[in-house]
């Protein structure tokens, strides 16, 4: 009778331990993600100017995961080059701005600051980016599961001045050379006249 009274007290026992472990074991569990390896974001050419396209290449995310880009962007960079520059009397530079011609066309919309893309099985992905002014673009891609991030930079400097189109052929700045060209030309036959006159005219004398 005690012993089948201890057999029940450690069976009882082992089943109100067990109790915390199962509903642990039963609570959901976060995901388990790879290892992190090199998360990457490149930004090629590094220096454009305003109407070129930028690709990002972006590496190191989880395969197929949605990855945003957030874009921030801020005034040149004092390292930049300059359009054009004037010297003052002190020696000191001022920076010129280039007066382009441009034709009557619709503006473009301005470009995102915020888009996501998609990475491919390797977890990488490559997107182009038209900027619509200029400035220094700071892209971060964050992974919106993996929640990996990376950032780069590039630089957009303003378009290359250009000139108006005109019409074929050097532009007219003065009178046309053809009234010279025809005076000396009159003038010339008038002496060839004259001298073939004075010959024929000494020609009757001595006859």
């Amino acid at each position: 009778m005690r012993l089948s009274r201890i057999i029940m007290a450690l069976t009882v026992g082992l089943a109100v331990a067990a109790v915390p472990t199962a509903a642990g074991a039963a609570q959901p569990q976060p995901p388990v993600y790879p290892p992190q390896g090199i998360v990457s974001l490149t930004v090629s050419p590094p220096t454009i100017r305003l109407g070129e396209t930028f690709t990002l290449r972006g590496t190191g995310f989880l395969a197929n995961e949605t990855v945003r880009i957030d874009v921030a962007i801020s005034g040149l960079p004092a390292a930049a080059p300059a359009e054009g520059t004037a010297r003052r009397s002190d020696g000191s530079t001022v920076a010129m701005a280039p007066v382009a011609y441009t034709p009557n066309r619709a503006q473009p919309q301005p470009a995102p600051t915020t888009f996501t893309v998609t990475a491919d099985d390797s977890g990488n992905f490559t997107v182009t980016y038209r900027p619509t002014r200029p400035g220094r673009h700071t892209f971060t891609a964050t992974g919106l599961t993996s929640g990996r991030t990376a950032s780069a930079t590039g630089t957009v400097l303003p378009p290359r001045p250009t000139r108006p189109p005109h019409k074929g052929g050097l532009p007219v700045t003065g009178d046309s050379i053809g009234t010279p060209l025809k005076l000396g030309g009159g003038l010339a036959a008038a002496g060839a006249v004259l001298l073939l006159g004075s010959m024929a005219w000494r020609r009757r004398r001595a006859g």
